[in-house]
């Protein structure tokens, strides 16, 4: 296997995951957790000695950043990868057998070369900042941990993250269900 293709799908895997933010509209604990679906597109810039990558792709998911499943799918609906989540253990299966992280941020560095903040990602799908750092408030959102969260269209069901450090990160989403959480 070629380190390109390897790349790919563990940035699938990624914007998948990060998209599991998502789950912060979930019902209370305690109550079955509902699927929450649509669509997801991540940007990587490219940086020195790594090409861009983009990834777009359809998502089901369930839980919240602690604990949940993922399904990512094509446009057609074929399962293209899915991931399952707990506490000190993520999970991945991209077709070629499962992998085993400690931690969805080791998973993001394994996959990027880099950890992504998802952690925060709830919150800011839920249009809140993360609790666990400081920000700044715009004009129509917030900066945390060096990413501008635009929450403009969030009633809409859009969200736009984007990092502006190198390599630049842009993560948009599109929920189906065009309700704020």
């Amino acid at each position: 296997m070629t380190a390109a293709p390897h790349r790919r799908r563990g940035l699938a895997l990624l914007a998948g995951l990060a998209a599991l933010g998502l789950g912060a509209c979930a019902t209370p604990p305690g109550a079955p957790a509902r699927w929450t679906s649509g669509r997801l597109a991540l940007r990587v810039d490219a940086a020195p000695g790594r090409p861009p990558q983009s990834l777009s792709a359809g998502f089901e998911l369930r839980g919240d950043d602690r604990e949940g499943e993922l399904r990512l799918l094509s446009p057609l609906g074929t399962l293209l990868a899915a991931a399952r989540w707990a506490p000190g253990l993520a999970l991945l299966d991209a077709g070629e057998g499962e992998r085993r992280f400690a931690s969805l941020d080791a998973l993001s560095r394994e996959a990027l070369g880099e950890p992504l903040p998802l952690a925060a990602l709830p919150d800011w799908l839920a249009g809140r900042p993360w609790r666990g750092a400081g920000h700044t408030a715009t004009a129509d959102g917030f900066e945390q941990l060096g990413w501008v969260v635009t929450l403009g269209a969030l009633a809409e069901g859009l969200l736009q993250a984007r990092r502006a450090a190198v390599p630049a990160v842009t993560l948009r989403v599109r929920l189906d269900n065009a309700a704020a959480p």
